[in-house]
């Protein structure tokens, strides 16, 4: 499937910023399910720096821009994506998978993500997969989606306690219960193209992915209760929403910063 990509992220400030500086990880993912066609991220006045990878196999860049009151970062760019059935095998992933046990401020359990760790998979006997896919299917519906129902200071166990939440606290609460199975698992940024039925819907997503012995890092989707397929567009990873950020920076100076967010995403013709 081929997707096509324009993504516009927008800073606005009170006062002109003496210096901006960021961190960019903006690039598609480099693993057999997904490849790159075309692919730029522009930004007027702009500098940028060389690309690097990071342990995981993402790809950074830097950008850095001087005396500016409102910044436009505008990403496009054609992928072709493949069912890989969730299962993510890259070249440049060097990081040993138990890092991924530990946890962050926001997927610290607490009593009742301990209870749900238990029952999510009581009724298995099977092993790590089965147990991921029971993880996904109790979080999915222990947790409904509606945008706006949190921010992004909640943490993995408010958003359990509360029932609702956005596709960031289903991915915490998933990657809280899995550690706590001893299963390592991590946060993914990326984007998720709608089906022909309406199910999903174009935006930048989050979903995680486990590590299962046998088969490496298979990503499991708790906002829709399914292995990313040829829909989705990987990007990045990390311990937790903010480790996989996808724009991460400072600024210099004085005023309040307003953000906004535009996602397009369309199948483009073969």
């Amino acid at each position: 499937m081929r997707l096509s990509i324009n993504h516009i992220t927008e800073y606005r400030y009170g006062e002109p910023q003496h210096m901006i500086e960021q961190s960019h990880r903006l690039y598609p993912s480099e693993f057999a399910g997904q490849r790159m066609l075309s692919w730029a991220v522009e930004a007027d006045g702009a500098h940028f720096g060389s690309y690097f990878y990071d342990g995981a196999g993402d790809r950074i860049r830097t950008m850095s821009i001087a005396e500016v009151a409102a910044v436009k970062i505008a990403v496009t760019g054609e992928v072709e994506t493949s069912d890989t059935n969730g299962v993510v095998v890259s070249q440049r992933d060097k990081i040993n998978p138990l890092v991924y046990l530990r946890n962050s401020e926001v997927t610290r359990a607490g009593p009742l993500l301990k209870e749900a760790a238990v029952a999510a998979i009581a009724a298995t006997d099977a092993g790590p997969l089965d147990q991921a896919h029971a993880m996904t299917q109790h979080i999915y519906q222990a947790i409904d989606y509606r945008s706006g129902a949190t921010d992004s200071s909640y943490t993995a166990e408010q958003a359990l306690q509360q029932g609702s939440g956005v596709c960031q606290d289903q991915t915490h609460c998933l990657l809280a219960i899995a550690r706590l199975n001893q299963i390592p698992a991590r946060y993914v940024t990326g984007y998720l193209h709608t089906d022909a039925e309406g199910d999903s819907h174009d935006a930048s997503h989050a979903w995680a992915e486990l590590y299962i012995d046998g088969l490496g890092w298979v990503g499991f989707d708790p906002t829709n209760a399914c292995c990313p397929d040829q829909r989705y567009i990987r990007i990045g990873s990390g311990v937790d929403a903010r480790g996989a950020a996808l724009i991460r920076g400072i600024s210099r100076g004085a005023g309040q910063e307003s953000m906004d967010v535009s996602v397009q995403i369309n199948a483009a013709q073969q």
